[in-house]
């Protein structure tokens, strides 16, 4: 797609002395009289800012915004103060809250060139790096805007601005290269979300499995991923029965992305595998969805979106782990060569599934994509799904659900989730609910009711994860975001596709590194 991106620049000085259409300061909720950077632009102000909280115009709650104009008394030609709520609770997530409210607001001003403090790298006590990554991701983020091929000229007009240059300023030049550190994550981590975003935003005629495959390609090449990619007839050598079944109703061709981010000195320990279901549209095939829940499904590729993402960040900032990404892509479509309830197939790993609801397609493809994991001989295989409706019901939009073998993997999955803002929660993956997959003509069903369907499918896929520790991450209902109740508002998210859960994969890789 073809975006603007800010350029982001690191530089030592004071912001008061900053050329730019606008500055970026901040104030706790509470205090009534400015330090530190913004205590100094007030000073510069004739306590400009220490009037807008005397008055009451300005309380310092999180996201809160006011403009000041200087009018030749400062260089800038716009002070934006921005609301960090209370310090007490001020973590990065109100650091991507902050950033992205202010840079919405200096964008709806018309600035060219924005440039910023740190916000909680002072008194705020957060560590640098840090808070600079957090800075540039939800400014960057909130910035994102999908360039819609069916949108009218005219339309596309008026929301044609976008910021050009984004500087992060720092009196101290001895802290430069820890906020340049955090700065060049910031980017990298915001540049394969924007691309996730895209590539869940496209419709799913635009977004087809080969389509999103040569995107892969091509950023693989740009980034230095190694790139392979498995068509049908390589799929059926494979045995990848599961997810054949599920696209032969389509006649978009199914193709098997696999990225590899393989470093030198990376190759002492075994490879994380992440898997990303690709499922580019989704009728339900012979369970045909209703048009309400179908008018999403271009998203059901989401986990794949985020994975591509995934590794290209891994490349970009050149984590020194041995990863490889697997994304299954294909339509599930009603045609009279979908596959049908009560057929059988038998998976990659010998074990044989009753279909007994097509509409849940998602788990076939992983079945098999697990399979093909253990053949890599992985440390750990984390699979990212829009997977259940039982996810929705049972934690809403905004947090996900994780199932996991092992303790320490979940662990590092939901200390991961809750620093960038992506939570998740456990669920049980006890194997009592296996009952409700039992099968009267195959090893196990693809779909054991409503009841628990969310764990029923963790479970199901269980029968196909080897002797490596393993996570599941049903993401249903996360992978769009709009101003709807069902969603808590967040300014670096913009409607549509969110790219979740890339960051928290994202950090995890990270964490292991």
């Amino acid at each position: 797609m073809d975006h603007l991106k800010p350029i982001v620049t690191v530089t030592s000085g004071g912001i008061q002395t900053t050329q730019a259409d606008a500055i970026i300061v901040n104030l706790f909720e509470g205090v009534t009289q400015p330090a530190g950077a913004t205590g100094v632009v007030n000073q510069a102000l004739a306590g400009a800012i220490a009037e807008l909280i005397q008055l009451g115009d300005f309380q310092g709650k999180l996201g809160e915004t006011a403009v000041l104009y200087p009018r030749g008394a400062i260089p800038a030609r716009r002070v934006i103060v921005v609301g960090l709520g209370p310090a007490k609770t001020f973590d990065l997530e109100g650091v991507r809250e902050a950033s992205g409210a202010a840079i919405k607001q200096a964008r709806t001003l018309g600035a060219a060139h924005v440039a910023t403090i740190i916000h909680g790298g002072g008194l705020g006590g957060l560590d640098l790096t840090a808070a600079a990554q957090a800075v540039v991701e939800g400014s960057l983020l909130a910035l994102y805007r999908y360039n819609a091929p069916g949108i009218k000229q005219a339309e596309k007009k008026k929301e044609a601005h976008q910021i050009e240059q984004l500087t992060l300023i720092e009196f101290d030049a001895g802290k430069i290269a820890a906020i340049q550190a955090g700065a060049t994550s910031g980017e990298a981590i915001a540049a394969a979300v924007w691309l996730a975003r895209d590539l869940v935003n496209q419709p799913s005629n635009v977004a087809t499995p080969r389509a999103i495959v040569a995107a892969a390609e091509a950023m693989a090449a740009e980034v230095g991923l190694a790139c392979r990619v498995l068509d049908e007839a390589a799929l059926r050598q494979e045995g990848m029965n599961l997810f054949l079944a599920v696209t032969q109703g389509a006649s978009e061709p199914t193709k098997f992305l696999i990225l590899e981010h393989k470093p030198e000195g990376a190759t002492e320990r075994r490879p994380i595998v992440l898997i990303g279901k690709g499922v580019t549209f989704d009728t339900g095939g012979h369970d045909l969805k209703i048009l309400e829940s179908m008018v999403r499904m271009k998203g059901d590729m989401a986990g794949a979106a985020a994975v591509i993402g995934t590794l290209q960040v891994a490349a970009t900032l050149g984590l020194p782990r041995h990863i490889i990404g697997l994304a299954p892509l294909g339509e599930n479509r009603l045609s009279d060569t979908a596959y049908k309830p009560s057929d059988v197939f038998t998976a990659k790993n010998g074990v044989s599934v009753e279909v007994t609801s097509p509409d849940s397609e998602g788990r076939l493809l992983l079945a098999d994509s697990l399979c093909y994991a253990d053949s890599l001989q992985p440390e750990a295989v984390i699979d990212v799904a829009t997977l259940t409706a039982g996810k929705m019901y049972a934690l809403g939009y905004r947090t996900s659900a994780l199932f996991a073998t092992d303790d320490h993997l979940s662990e590092a999955l939901l200390a991961a989730g809750q620093k960038v803002g992506e939570p998740l929660w456990r669920l049980p993956l006890d194997p009592a609910y296996d009952r409700q997959l039992a099968s009267e003509v195959a090893d196990v069903k693809n779909e054991g009711g409503k009841w628990g369907s969310a764990v029923n499918a963790a479970r199901f896929l269980t029968h196909f994860v080897a002797d490596w520790p393993w996570a599941h991450l049903d993401i249903a209902a996360g992978e769009f975001y709009d101003d709807s109740p069902w969603h808590t508002p967040r300014s670096y998210l913009t409607a549509g596709a969110t790219g979740l859960p890339l960051r928290t994969l994202v950090e995890f890789l990270r964490s292991r590194s």
